[in-house]
């Protein structure tokens, strides 16, 4: 459940574009990362998302966070087959469309902290548990035509006008961060979509980014590259938003499938960051129907102990770039 330490504001209209990072212009000598949506990166290949991290040295407070973390729980992946439990697919589907598509306005109940556009949301647009659905109702649709991804946090239509939450919006080939405070689609005010599981990845056998996972109790501070928080203790010992976690090496992964290894590995490689509150140790993939069961099951076997929390201080080169030091 998406937690925000704001007070909400009062239901504005936003039809122009702030001043923001997000809204930069591309680097093009900035290579793409290996597993594109639509033609498009999910963010240049030296971003933040893809740095390999099985080479960082643990976090001084990696054993204060973890025991603040229901340590004797496993993982739980937040997606996969509903069982009928609803109509669609667990997870957040991602929803494709061109730069023909029609653009509305928004109205946002965190309007100063969302980006001031029109959003291409239609009849189309795929909505997290469905349009019936209660719960954080993400919407991810990234606009191939220009690898602009917009993305938004409860989003619903009402008697004909679409509120949400708030909303963010980013350039798919750059590595600028929202302005610094500023909430997202996350409460960590990072971008959704790199850190979303995809099964097409998966089944291609290669997971080149870190995923998106949630806990219940978050320290009031945030560490780079997320840029907001939604804590409710001040208390170095609890994790704070973008803290990032590392499946140990010594992990023995040879026991599980040909595609639950592959996530593995990447978790290995890449970990996970936290970006939003919700149930500990839940991480997120695309809403995909074509999930195997047996891979959702045997992830739900691997223990929270067997994570460390790395220091990603060395990976920053700049506070308001999302770029990784080599």
């Amino acid at each position: 459940m998406k937690t925000l330490v704001a007070v909400a504001l009062s239901m504005t209209v936003v039809t122009a574009w702030a001043a923001t990072p997000s809204a930069a212009a591309p680097d093009p000598s900035l290579a793409p990362a290996a597993r594109p949506v639509a033609g498009c990166p999910t963010f240049p290949s030296n971003n933040y998302w893809h740095a390999d991290i099985s080479g960082l040295p643990q976090h001084p407070r990696s054993d204060a966070w973890v025991r603040h973390m229901s340590p004797r729980s496993n993982l739980h992946p937040d997606f996969g087959p509903s069982y009928g439990e609803q109509r669609v697919p667990y997870g957040i589907p991602i929803t494709v469309v061109n730069g023909r598509h029609r653009k509305v306005d928004v109205r946002f109940g965190y309007a100063s902290e969302s980006d001031r556009v029109r959003y291409p949301l239609g009849r189309d647009t795929r909505i997290e548990g469905g349009w019936n659905a209660s719960g954080d109702r993400h919407a991810i649709i990234v606009d191939k035509s220009d690898c602009t991804l917009y993305e938004t946090w409860n989003t619903r239509k009402r008697d004909g006008r679409w509120t949400a939450g708030s909303g963010a919006v980013w350039d798919l080939r750059s590595n600028a961060l929202r302005r610094d405070g500023w909430t997202s689609a996350d409460a960590a005010g990072l971008p959704i979509l790199p850190g979303l599981l995809r099964w097409s990845e998966v089944k291609a056998g290669n997971v080149d980014h870190a995923i998106r996972f949630t806990t219940d109790v978050t320290d009031r501070r945030y560490i780079w590259p997320a840029r907001h928080q939604a804590g409710s203790v001040n208390n170095r010992n609890y994790p704070p938003m973008g803290a990032r976690f590392r499946l140990k090496p010594s992990y023995d992964i040879s026991g599980y499938g040909r595609y639950t290894r592959t996530v593995l590995r990447g978790m290995q490689s890449y970990g996970l960051v936290l970006a939003d509150n919700g149930s500990p140790w839940y991480f997120q993939g695309d809403a995909s129907a074509k999930w195997p069961g047996r891979v959702i099951s045997e992830l739900k076997q691997v223990p929270a102990r067997a994570f460390v929390a790395v220091d990603t201080s060395t990976l920053q080169v700049d506070p308001n770039s999302g770029r990784a030091a080599d």
